[in-house]
């Protein structure tokens, strides 16, 4: 968890903690359970992503359905009428994705493309239901394919040689990946999360090959180290 990510956690903790403090000694009567109380767990999770995952997209969804669904639980909106706005709500949002995902190319997806179409040996790794190790020592890496579902993989290549800028697509869904690099490189993240999200804690230094890292979390999550 990064800094800012540990700074908003914190804040949503301690407001929650000073909420229930108020009403226990009958300083405030705050309703915990209002009606639709529950979408909180949307909201806050991904209200949070929008200040720490560098992707907004999935986070907007996120929050925007959130809300609706909120307004619902307060009668301010009908649940029929939620029905009808979520089409044009994801129409909007798959518009913004295409135009912004032309305008401003993600390198890693080029990159990726790129030497996959040159032939290029990719080391993948892939966990379903299960655990997986995965362990690159000593051989030439040069980008992958991450997959983890409703599982969790270990992806290992702090052993591994990287002569050149590489690229990974990682895919975490009800899972996680743990993915370790050697101390001379760089991280690119671009990340698309729906209550999930990438922790990147590698620092990045001038003249090293950079390794560019393609997410996607769907109730998972991703740490890089």
């Amino acid at each position: 968890m990064n800094k800012t990510n540990r700074i908003l956690w914190g804040i949503v903790l301690i407001a929650a903690g000073v909420v229930v403090a108020l009403n226990v000694i009958g300083v405030a009567d705050i309703d915990l359970f209002f009606d639709g109380w529950w979408t909180l767990f949307i909201i806050i999770p991904c209200a949070v992503g929008l200040f720490t995952e560098r992707s907004k997209t999935g986070n907007l969804t996120g929050l925007a359905l959130g809300v609706l669904l909120l307004l619902c639980c307060q009668n301010v909106l009908s649940f029929s009428m939620l029905w009808k706005l979520l089409i044009p709500l994801f129409l909007v949002v798959a518009g913004v994705k295409l135009l912004f995902g032309s305008l401003f190319r993600n390198q890693g997806v080029v990159l990726y493309n790129r030497m996959r179409q040159e032939g290029h040996v990719f080391k993948d790794g892939t966990a379903v239901f299960s655990g997986c190790e995965m362990k690159v020592s000593g051989e030439e890496f040069v980008g992958g394919e991450l997959n983890a579902v409703f599982g969790g993989l270990d992806c290992d290549l702090r052993e591994a040689i990287i002569p050149q800028d590489c690229a990974i697509r990682a895919t975490a869904v009800f899972g996680g990946i743990d993915l370790r690099l050697p101390p001379n490189v760089n991280v690119k993240v671009s990340s698309t999360s729906i209550f999930g999200g990438v922790d990147n804690v590698v620092k990045n230094t001038d003249g090293a090959v950079t390794v560019y890292v393609t997410a996607t979390c769907l109730f998972g999550g991703i740490d890089i180290q």
